[in-house]
């Protein structure tokens, strides 16, 4: 897919390039996004230039991640990251959302703000019939920006994350397109519960 920019009231969303090296180096050498996502730890240089200037071309190239620097309006500063990740399960495409906010910009509801803005992208653009977020168990900021965008939490995965070689508790939520009012690429047929 060809890279594109998404726009909020508030913000515009674009995929990295290598101009945001320094920005996203000093955003990740926060504790809390290195204790709560799945960037190296310590976050160095290197990382962070291989991520704008491979990691991200290549997931937009190939089909399998799209990456998005988050700004405050057209040249604001950097807010934000967001991505779509794609998995092959049994010849389905799955489609999952991770995301961090930087520190000095969290509690203004920009990440809720982009997720919704990604997630309407995602199912529209990329025919999505499940986006899926997951957390560790104990994250609860993201949790937070994954309800407000309208995720409902739907369980407990144990031992689904690994984290310094330390399996660890998930929570795992979805948004389905039809929670922002939009029609789905797959008709679908909800469980009957066994009670009903």
């Amino acid at each position: 897919m060809e890279p594109i920019t998404l726009h909020t009231d508030r913000l515009d969303l674009r995929p990295f390039t290598p101009s945001d090296e320094d920005e996203v180096h000093a955003a990740a050498q926060d504790p809390d996004i290195q204790r709560w996502t799945m960037v190296p730890s310590p976050y160095e240089r290197e990382h962070a230039k291989a991520f704008v200037g491979e990691i991200v071309p290549g997931g937009w190239r190939e089909d399998t991640g799209y990456s998005f620097a988050v700004r405050l309006g057209t040249g604001g500063p950097l807010v934000a990251a967001i991505g779509v990740h794609v998995h092959e399960v049994f010849g389905s495409r799955t489609y999952e959302v991770g995301y961090w906010a930087t520190r000095e910009h969290r509690g203004n509801g920009y990440m809720a703000e982009a997720l919704v803005a990604v997630a309407r992208w995602a199912f529209t653009a990329l025919g999505a019939v499940r986006l899926e977020w997951r957390a560790e168990v104990g994250n609860e900021g993201s949790r937070a920006v994954a309800e407000k965008a309208g995720f409902r939490v739907e369980g407990l995965l144990r031992a689904s994350l690994e984290r310094g070689g330390t399996a660890r508790d998930g929570w795992v939520g979805a948004l389905l397109p039809s929670d922002l009012g939009l029609p789905s690429a797959l008709p679908y047929l909800p469980a009957v519960s066994a009670g009903s």
